[in-house]
């Protein structure tokens, strides 16, 4: 009974020093650049604060330009694809020194997964999977990066990935694409338009005691 009390004032403790920053601004695209893809479209704020991005060819996206975390974080955000049949989005997210690709409805429209684990991208890997994904649908994502894993939940269970790792080398990019152009966070569409909305990151504050971030690893699970 101790133990859990004890677990439970620790929790609560880093729940209130947690920080969620808002990295959509409703109005603007302040805070990001355009990526240097070939072939970028456009990316724009509608007047209603969603994020708008125009089919690229064949990728087309946007690389956040403010500090971002690498450890211990999570990142929510909700993407509709518009017109096209590839993915929504493609999260490009660091895991510590490494980076890797977070994609949503790839290879022809269905396949959800994470480029690269041990240099295999999603459709190569172990922890992929094909999901129904509808045009004119807002899907819920998310990823949360701590000490040891990398989880991602679509919908809460429409597709989930939780991958280990002791090492963050086990990530990487996919080789050949333009998609190291949306670090150190970024997102991105091929051949797809997809609106974008509420994207947010959550991590511990600065002023967050040791105790309490290895008590957020402890408890990290997604959904």
């Amino acid at each position: 009974m101790k133990f859990l009390s004890l677990m439970f004032l620790l929790v609560s403790a880093f729940s209130a020093q947690a920080e969620t920053r808002v990295l959509f601004n409703g109005k603007d695209l302040s805070g990001w650049k355009f990526a240097d893809i070939w072939g970028n479209s456009k990316v724009e704020v509608l007047s209603n604060g969603v994020v708008s991005c125009g089919i690229g060819k064949p990728l087309s996206g946007i690389a956040y330009t403010n500090p971002f975390p690498t450890m211990a974080y999570e990142v929510k955000v909700e993407a509709m694809r518009k017109a096209g049949s590839d993915f929504l989005i493609a999260m490009t997210l660091p895991v510590e020194s490494n980076a890797c690709t977070v994609v949503i409805g790839g290879w022809g429209g269905g396949l959800c997964g994470i480029s690269s684990i041990d240099f295999m991208d999603a459709a190569e890997n172990g922890y992929s999977s094909g999901v129904s994904l509808t045009n004119n649908i807002w899907y819920t994502l998310r990823v949360r990066v701590t000490p040891g894993l990398l989880e991602v939940a679509l919908n809460d269970t429409l597709y989930t990935a939780k991958v280990p790792f002791e090492k963050s080398s086990r990530f990487s990019l996919r080789s050949g694409s333009d998609i190291d152009k949306t670090l150190p966070f970024g997102l991105a569409t091929y051949e797809t338009h997809a609106l974008w909305r509420n994207l947010t990151v959550t991590s511990p504050s600065p002023a967050a005691p040791k105790v309490q971030s290895a008590v957020a690893v402890g408890s990290s699970v997604v959904p």
